[in-house]
Protein backbone atom coordinates (compact mmCIF):
# COMPACT_ATOMS: atom_id res chain seq x y z
CA UNK A 1 0.00 0.00 0.00
CA UNK A 2 2.56 2.42 0.78
CA UNK A 3 4.01 1.99 -2.66
CA UNK A 4 0.27 3.15 -4.33
CA UNK A 5 0.09 5.88 -1.84
CA UNK A 6 2.82 7.82 -3.31
CA UNK A 7 1.87 6.50 -6.94
CA UNK A 8 -1.06 8.47 -5.82
CA UNK A 9 0.33 11.26 -4.07
CA UNK A 10 -1.49 10.17 -1.14
CA UNK A 11 1.86 10.03 0.85
CA UNK A 12 5.23 11.41 0.36
CA UNK A 13 4.14 13.27 -1.97
CA UNK A 14 6.79 16.56 -1.15
CA UNK A 15 9.11 13.89 -0.99
CA UNK A 16 9.13 13.12 -4.90
CA UNK A 17 12.04 14.35 -6.91
CA UNK A 18 10.81 13.45 -10.09
CA UNK A 19 7.79 11.95 -12.16
CA UNK A 20 6.85 11.16 -15.31
CA UNK A 21 3.50 10.74 -15.47
CA UNK A 22 2.40 8.54 -18.27
CA UNK A 23 0.67 6.01 -17.41
CA UNK A 24 2.94 3.26 -19.46
CA UNK A 25 6.31 4.30 -19.58
CA UNK A 26 6.51 6.61 -16.45
CA UNK A 27 7.23 6.23 -12.82
CA UNK A 28 8.24 8.39 -9.54
CA UNK A 29 11.36 9.16 -7.99
CA UNK A 30 11.75 9.23 -4.34
CA UNK A 31 14.49 8.95 -1.79
CA UNK A 32 14.98 6.02 0.06
CA UNK A 33 13.65 5.97 3.44
CA UNK A 34 17.22 4.54 4.76
CA UNK A 35 18.66 7.62 3.15
CA UNK A 36 18.78 10.88 5.57
CA UNK A 37 19.42 12.87 1.93
CA UNK A 38 22.27 14.61 3.39
CA UNK A 39 25.25 12.51 2.40
CA UNK A 40 26.30 12.20 -1.24
CA UNK A 41 28.46 9.13 -0.30
CA UNK A 42 25.41 6.92 0.56
CA UNK A 43 22.68 8.06 -1.91
CA UNK A 44 19.64 5.94 -2.43
CA UNK A 45 16.70 6.83 -4.44
CA UNK A 46 14.02 4.15 -5.60
CA UNK A 47 11.80 4.19 -9.01
CA UNK A 48 8.52 3.12 -9.03
CA UNK A 49 7.07 2.45 -12.30
CA UNK A 50 3.30 3.37 -12.28
CA UNK A 51 2.14 0.03 -14.12
CA UNK A 52 0.84 -1.99 -11.12
CA UNK A 53 1.01 -5.23 -13.36
CA UNK A 54 4.74 -5.13 -13.26
CA UNK A 55 5.74 -7.58 -10.09
CA UNK A 56 9.13 -8.22 -10.49
CA UNK A 57 12.05 -8.73 -13.23
CA UNK A 58 10.26 -12.15 -14.10
CA UNK A 59 7.70 -10.11 -15.97
CA UNK A 60 9.85 -8.16 -18.10
CA UNK A 61 9.77 -8.46 -21.80
CA UNK A 62 10.81 -6.64 -24.74
CA UNK A 63 7.54 -4.63 -24.17
CA UNK A 64 8.72 -2.95 -21.32
CA UNK A 65 12.15 -1.15 -22.66
CA UNK A 66 10.70 2.30 -23.64
CA UNK A 67 9.67 2.47 -19.61
CA UNK A 68 12.76 0.82 -18.60
CA UNK A 69 15.13 3.10 -21.14
CA UNK A 70 12.88 6.30 -19.29
CA UNK A 71 13.60 5.00 -15.86
CA UNK A 72 17.72 4.80 -16.72
CA UNK A 73 17.84 7.89 -18.58
CA UNK A 74 15.31 10.44 -16.67
CA UNK A 75 16.80 8.79 -12.89
CA UNK A 76 20.08 9.61 -14.10
CA UNK A 77 19.39 13.15 -14.83
CA UNK A 78 17.17 13.76 -12.57
CA UNK A 79 19.70 12.63 -10.02
CA UNK A 80 22.32 14.76 -11.44
CA UNK A 81 20.16 17.72 -11.46
CA UNK A 82 18.58 17.85 -7.88
CA UNK A 83 21.98 16.22 -6.11
CA UNK A 84 25.32 16.81 -8.70
CA UNK A 85 25.59 13.51 -8.53
CA UNK A 86 26.55 12.15 -12.23
CA UNK A 87 25.34 8.82 -13.77
CA UNK A 88 28.53 7.17 -14.21
CA UNK A 89 28.65 7.71 -10.37
CA UNK A 90 25.68 5.36 -9.22
CA UNK A 91 24.98 1.69 -9.06
CA UNK A 92 21.05 1.18 -10.71
CA UNK A 93 19.88 -2.13 -10.72
CA UNK A 94 16.41 -4.23 -9.74
CA UNK A 95 16.34 -6.55 -6.98
CA UNK A 96 15.24 -10.21 -7.48
CA UNK A 97 13.60 -11.48 -5.30
CA UNK A 98 12.14 -8.14 -4.99
CA UNK A 99 11.25 -6.67 -1.00
CA UNK A 100 8.30 -6.09 -2.47
CA UNK A 101 5.74 -7.14 -6.05
CA UNK A 102 5.73 -3.36 -7.65
CA UNK A 103 8.53 -3.17 -10.27
CA UNK A 104 11.30 -0.98 -8.70
CA UNK A 105 14.34 0.14 -9.23
CA UNK A 106 17.55 1.58 -7.22
CA UNK A 107 19.60 4.23 -7.40
CA UNK A 108 22.66 4.21 -5.05
CA UNK A 109 26.03 6.00 -5.06
CA UNK A 110 28.52 4.03 -6.68
CA UNK A 111 30.50 3.68 -3.27
CA UNK A 112 27.90 3.05 -1.24
CA UNK A 113 27.89 -0.80 -0.41
CA UNK A 114 23.92 -1.00 -0.43
CA UNK A 115 21.88 -3.55 1.58
CA UNK A 116 21.39 -5.96 -1.73
CA UNK A 117 23.34 -3.95 -4.05
CA UNK A 118 25.88 -7.70 -4.68
CA UNK A 119 25.35 -9.69 -6.94
CA UNK A 120 23.50 -12.15 -6.45
CA UNK A 121 20.28 -10.13 -5.63
CA UNK A 122 21.20 -6.95 -8.03
CA UNK A 123 20.86 -6.80 -11.73
CA UNK A 124 21.68 -3.59 -13.46
CA UNK A 125 19.16 -1.87 -15.27
CA UNK A 126 21.41 -1.60 -18.17
CA UNK A 127 22.02 -5.41 -18.26
CA UNK A 128 18.64 -6.00 -18.45
CA UNK A 129 17.87 -3.60 -21.28
CA UNK A 130 20.36 -5.29 -23.06
CA UNK A 131 19.05 -8.79 -22.14
CA UNK A 132 16.02 -7.93 -23.22
CA UNK A 133 16.52 -6.14 -26.51
CA UNK A 134 18.45 -9.55 -27.56
CA UNK A 135 15.85 -11.89 -26.34
CA UNK A 136 11.94 -10.52 -25.05
CA UNK A 137 11.32 -13.40 -22.64
CA UNK A 138 14.88 -13.32 -21.64
CA UNK A 139 13.82 -13.22 -17.95
CA UNK A 140 10.82 -16.13 -18.24
CA UNK A 141 13.59 -18.34 -19.61
CA UNK A 142 16.47 -17.42 -17.10
CA UNK A 143 17.45 -19.49 -14.42
CA UNK A 144 18.25 -16.57 -11.24
CA UNK A 145 20.22 -16.99 -8.37
CA UNK A 146 19.03 -15.71 -5.24
CA UNK A 147 19.55 -15.64 -1.68
CA UNK A 148 17.56 -16.50 1.63
CA UNK A 149 17.88 -16.28 5.37
CA UNK A 150 17.08 -19.56 7.13
CA UNK A 151 14.03 -17.72 9.08
CA UNK A 152 12.29 -16.42 4.97
CA UNK A 153 9.26 -18.76 4.86
CA UNK A 154 10.29 -19.38 0.64
CA UNK A 155 13.18 -20.66 2.25
CA UNK A 156 11.23 -23.30 4.32
CA UNK A 157 9.14 -24.50 1.65
CA UNK A 158 12.62 -25.49 -0.47
CA UNK A 159 13.73 -27.48 2.35
CA UNK A 160 10.24 -28.98 2.55
CA UNK A 161 10.75 -30.00 -1.23
CA UNK A 162 14.16 -31.09 -0.35
CA UNK A 163 15.52 -28.45 -2.52
CA UNK A 164 17.62 -27.39 -0.13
Amino acid sequence: QWVYNILEKKAEADRIVHENPDPSNGFVLVPDLKWNQNQMEDLYLIALVHRREIKSLRDLTAEHLPLLRNVLQEGKEAIAKRFGVPGSQLRIYLHYQPSYQHLHVHFTALGYDAPGSSVERAHLLADVIDNLAMDSSYYQKRALTFPLRADEPLFKKFQEAGKV
